[in-house]
């Protein structure tokens, strides 16, 4: 199997590396194999499927995000993830080519890494694509009648998310969970923490504190509150489309 074979299997048969958004009332709607063709489209740029960084959309978002908070956070923190998912995923798969038997405590320290860092370029990616240069104005009926139908009213929802994001210190996350088909506001403080087996993500704020000290310092609360004006109403509408 080739290196982008190996990371298309791994971005689509794992819930946990999972970022795609299915809509409740259209889970029923496509098959399978429509539902696999659409997450492997939405996810063609991603890091990995193509070993490079997924460009940026824009290099500061006004009234919100600087380019001296963003750059960082892209090249360092998601790049850096970039390059030791691979790292990881190169030492496993050339062990195993190659009949390379690894100690125990290496062999689990690399697994443990790949998990992690390949759920940090997703995550990753699912935020800086999420985001928008402009307020949120309206989102797809379906969108909006699927929130209605979980949280009361999108009010609701994003009072209950910020709260969600106030209490996390790595990642906040709307997700919905094909198993039960409801949608939940999770925490995932560690990348390979807090995650519901299966579940997709909708929406996504990075927590950790690279993501917002440079324009923001301590005021956690304020940054919650100008993210949740510059989620990027397309992109949700596109998710929600996705299987």
């Amino acid at each position: 199997m080739s290196q982008s074979s190996r990371r298309k299997f791994l971005l689509t048969s794992s819930g946990a590396l999972a970022g795609s958004i299915i809509s409740p009332s259209l889970l029923h709607a496509k098959t399978q194999e429509q539902s696999k063709s659409g997450s492997l489209d939405y996810f063609a740029e991603s890091g990995l499927v193509t070993g490079q960084k997924k460009p940026l959309p824009y290099e500061s978002i006004p009234g919100f995000l600087s380019a001296e908070q963003i750059a960082p956070h892209f090249e360092g923190h998601y790049g850096g993830a970039l390059k030791g998912y691979s790292a990881a995923d190169d030492k496993l798969q050339n062990s195993i080519m190659n009949g390379e038997t690894l100690d125990s405590s290496a062999y689990g320290a690399l697994q443990r890494a790949r998990t992690t860092k390949s759920n940090s370029v997703v995550l990753h990616e699912l935020y800086f694509s999420g985001m928008g240069s402009s307020p949120c104005k309206s989102v797809d009926a379906e969108v909006k009648s699927a929130i209605e139908k979980r949280f009361g009213t999108v009010e609701k929802w994003a009072e209950d998310f910020k709260a969600c994001a106030k209490a996390a210190s790595g990642w906040a996350l709307l997700a919905f969970h094909p198993v039960n088909g409801k949608l939940y506001n999770v925490i995932s403080d560690a990348h390979a923490r807090g995650v519901s087996w299966r579940a997709t993500r909708r929406v996504v704020i990075d927590m950790y504190e690279h993501a917002y000290y440079i324009d923001y310092k301590n005021k956690k609360t304020d940054y919650i509150d100008k993210f949740m004006g510059h989620i990027n109403c397309e992109e949700v509408n596109h998710r929600f489309k996705l299987a």
